[in-house]
């Protein structure tokens, strides 16, 4: 195999039933949120909760090394309108093109969402679905441009009727400013606000206000280690979509599958970050071991090369066992961002996989087309949250409202039962709250249901 300088190597390892709680951990140790990041992050969060404004521009120029005044936290229409000179026009037909498949795909979850109603014995439950007021997109900067994150955080909302729409990314610190391509795209969806901060005092500010920025019900979208702290943190005081950090992708194939695609995906997934986790699982120890020859000869040619090289190093694999079933069960229980099956027969394997974010059937849904044009959508759960979490849509922005109406005739009949359970649980105030209903002369039409509409 070549030497570090010019590849990359990755073990290939055995995966057994005596080996799989191991293997397992292996891989899961390598992710998660450092010590000293949550202790940084709380400290990011308490200075912008009590300093607003000037602790928000203070660690924009630490960290994102852009010096703002007071007036330029907040983009403003001349920013975005300038951005559009500097985006080409398959940009953004590009763009347009995404916005309409997603919202294409959106649409249908909300079908039947809208409201239930139940009438039966007297009481009325009706639920509806409403938009949550205001939501916080987080759009990751750095050394790539995330139009595309744009647009899965912000189409949902505005689908859902999402009032307000806050955006919040780095800006440059060689230009002071968003990338063109983000703004065009938040400019594209409908945003409502924009402002120049990024990291864990983005997600401060989105959480608890300051002079400029009013505070959000919801943050959502994806980002590195403090982002994903900050957001876990400020969760007890706000909404969040889910813990989406680094990205992750592992493709499960046999001795069917290329392995110089199998290399071009893990490399692409790779190129988000250093921080990425990428790896194959395989029934075929030959297929591991070309992949591991093609990842080599890829990264040799390849842009963005030590980014994706690091990446591989620090958390790349390349597993195989005997039979599919131990991969299928190992797959669940790492409960990955992205899985890609790529196997002789891959929907039914696909139909296996009960614990993943997006998962990508057949040798043409690679997940770099995920990203963008399918149509679903890529803030997905990391770091094993897909086994209890699902990916941002339309539902992650309403909420459901219940309104519940009793009659008089009903409330007597449930007099029992409830003074049993309140006695029961301690709370005598519960029951005597229900007897002075029923001592209470009825009022007219009170055994009817107050609204009458459908």
């Amino acid at each position: 195999m070549k030497p570090m300088s010019e590849g990359v190597s990755i073990p290939i390892r055995a995966l057994t039933p005596h080996t799989f709680e191991k293997r397992l951990q292996e891989i899961r140790s390598r992710s998660g949120i450092p010590e000293d990041v949550w202790m940084s992050v709380h400290r990011i969060l308490r200075e912008v909760r009590a300093r607003g404004d000037e602790a928000v521009r203070d660690f924009v120029e630490r960290f994102d090394g852009v010096a703002l005044s007071p007036d330029r936290l907040r983009v403003d229409a001349e920013a975005v309108r300038a951005a559009y000179d500097k985006v080409p026009r398959e940009a953004i037909a590009a763009l347009r093109l995404v916005r309409r498949r997603l919202e294409r795909a959106e649409r249908r979850w909300l079908d039947g969402q809208r409201s239930l109603r139940l009438l039966a014995d007297g009481v009325r439950i009706r639920s509806q679905y409403r938009p949550i007021r205001s939501v916080g997109c987080y759009i990751p900067g750095g050394r790539a441009a995330y139009p595309s994150t744009v647009l899965m955080s912000v189409v949902p909302a505005r689908l859902a009727g999402v009032e307000r729409i806050v955006l919040c990314s780095p800006p440059s610190p060689e230009t002071g400013e968003i990338h063109p391509l983000v703004l065009v795209a938040a400019d594209v969806c409908g945003v409502s606000e924009i402002y120049r901060m990024g990291g864990a005092t983005a997600i401060a500010a989105l959480a608890y206000g300051t002079e400029t920025i009013p505070p959000v019900d919801k943050i959502v979208g994806p980002g590195g280690p403090y982002v994903v702290a900050a957001k876990l943190l400020v969760s007890e005081r706000v909404g969040i979509d889910l813990p989406a950090g680094p990205s992750e992708l592992v493709v499960l194939a046999d001795e069917t599958a290329s392995p110089r695609i199998i290399a071009a995906d893990l490399a692409a997934q790779a190129e988000h970050g250093e921080e990425s986790l990428c790896g194959l699982l395989t029934t075929s120890r030959r297929l591991a071991e070309e992949t591991a020859r093609a990842l080599d000869a890829w990264i040799d040619t390849a842009e963005r090369r030590e980014i994706v090289r690091q990446s591989l190093a620090r958390h790349g694999f390349l597993l195989y066992a005997e039979d599919m079933d131990i991969l299928v069960r190992f797959v669940n229980a790492l409960a990955p961002e992205h899985v890609q099956v790529m196997t002789r027969h891959p929907r039914r394997v696909a139909r296996r996989i009960v614990s993943a974010g997006l998962v990508l059937i057949g040798p043409h849904t690679p997940t770099s087309a995920s990203d963008y044009v399918l149509g679903t959508n890529h803030v997905l759960p990391t770091g094993g949250t897909a086994a209890a979490s699902s990916g941002l849509a339309v539902l992650d922005f309403l909420k459901r409202v219940t309104y519940v109406e009793c009659t008089r005739r009903t409330l007597l009949r449930f007099r029992e039962p409830i003074h049993v359970l309140a006695t029961a649980e301690g709370l005598p105030n519960h029951y005597r709250a229900v007897e002075e209903r029923v001592r209470t002369a009825p009022h007219v039409g009170s055994d009817a249901p107050a609204h009458q509409e459908g």
